[in-house]
């Protein structure tokens, strides 16, 4: 399936679940002006389809940890059951086979690379690097490809101001609560107490805490090609250090862009671009990055196929072409 048929209810319904994936149904409904019972049906249907779906997460910060963004180079014949393989650790995200099958790039979170030891040793791996995310400008959750409300409308949506994680300590509990979510983002507070041995009450009150502290993000995970966007690429560019932060908060302002963040290594940018179609990822290489002079060298990948994004190892419809 290249695309999803989606209408006014589904786009708006896609945009607040970006903006609170936990938001009610009745509130979605009110400022869709549709019916409660409308939004559950259109939600199921777009999960089923693969075209979205809720998920939870720490954040790794929190623990310690530091994200690293992670290149292997392989024979053709081997890419797609590595990728396939690291899509399966718990320790990975946003895991792409890319150019032709003969990449694959993906982000882990680790108190150091241990990822690099535990990859398959064979003589199918070319090569590997890692490199040390230093600070991101855009992420996925905020892409503006994903906007349809309005703004009055996007703000009856938005929860509140996050408050910092600052005394926030994990419990047992708290990670059982995240296993739950890590799999669907808007379980209920029934089967969140059932695999905490909290009460409801407790459930709702400790939920609250960690998304209000920025310790638990509540995201959602979408398909750009079956939303409509079936050019996807990786931008590893090499900036001009003096102008490296102008260009990172440049790129994170273009609608094309759903990912920015300064990294450690050769190059000192990378970005991910999500465009309508080839032509116009072309142009938007041509007129738009080409137009920062101080981006001194850019490689480009484009995304083959996606084995996993954010939360755990997505359902099989989602392992899909990009």
């Amino acid at each position: 399936m290249e695309s999803a048929e989606l209408d006014a209810v589904d786009r708006g319904l896609v945009h607040a679940l970006q903006l609170d994936g936990r938001a009610p149904f009745a509130r979605i409904a009110d400022v869709l002006g549709v019916s409660e019972q409308t939004v559950a049906r259109r939600y199921r249907r777009l999960t089923a389809a693969g075209v979205i779906r809720v998920v939870g997460g720490l954040d790794g910060l929190l623990l310690g940890y530091t994200p690293w963004t992670i290149r292997v180079r392989c024979t053709p014949d081997a890419g797609t059951a590595i990728a396939e393989a690291l899509a399966r650790r718990p320790d990975t995200y946003w895991v792409h086979l890319l150019s032709g099958g003969t990449e694959i790039s993906c982000f882990t979170q680790s108190p150091d690379a241990v990822l690099l030891e535990k990859l398959p040793r064979t003589s199918r791996v070319l090569g590997m690097t890692a490199h040390s995310l230093l600070r991101g400008f855009a992420v996925p959750g905020g892409w503006r490809g994903l906007a349809w409300l309005t703004e009055e409308q996007a703000g009856r949506l938005r929860p509140e101001p996050l408050t910092g994680s600052e005394g926030i300590v994990l419990q047992e509990e708290d990670h059982r609560l995240v296993d739950v979510l890590a799999e669907d983002g808007r379980a209920g507070y029934a089967e969140l107490a059932r695999a905490t041995g909290w009460s409801e009450s407790t459930v709702k009150r400790r939920l609250s805490q960690l998304r209000a502290s920025g310790a638990l993000n509540i995201q959602l995970d979408y398909s750009p090609r079956l939303l409509g966007y079936r050019a996807e690429a990786r931008l590893w560019m090499s900036v001009r250090p003096s102008e490296l932060l102008h260009v990172a908060t440049t790129l994170a302002g273009h609608p094309e862009i759903s990912f920015a963040g300064v990294t450690t290594g050769p190059t000192n940018l990378l970005a991910a671009a999500v465009c309508r179609d080839n032509a116009d990822l072309y142009r938007y290489l041509t007129e738009r990055v080409s137009a920062l002079d101080a981006v001194q060298t850019l490689e480009t990948a484009p995304v083959l196929r996606t084995m996993k994004r954010t939360g755990v190892l997505p359902p099989r419809a989602y392992v899909r072409p990009a």
